[in-house]
């Protein structure tokens, strides 16, 4: 089922987005909807389902850890030039 939307702009701001819908030869309507979809998408982000994969995949591996006052201390020690131990 589609439904209809009523958009209001400027005489102006009309006229630019009739001129960017004839640059890429389609219509006003059209043009309008595929920059909605793009915005959308742009907005969206990642769906619920992509981030709990990523998250599985992620703990899938084995990376180091420590405490974090042991792993401050190795970064400092790294910076200033000493041996980690």
């Amino acid at each position: 089922m589609t439904k209809r939307l009523q958009v209001l702009f400027d005489d102006d701001e009309l006229h630019e987005i009739q001129r960017l819908a004839r640059r890429q030869r389609v219509t006003t309507a059209e043009w309008v909807r595929r920059s909605l979809r793009a915005a959308r998408e742009a907005e969206g982000g990642s769906s619920t389902a992509d981030k709990l994969a990523a998250i599985r995949r992620a703990t899938a591996h084995s990376y180091p850890t420590a405490d974090i006052e042991q792993m401050l201390a190795e970064t400092a020690q790294a910076q200033i030039g000493d041996d980690v131990p």
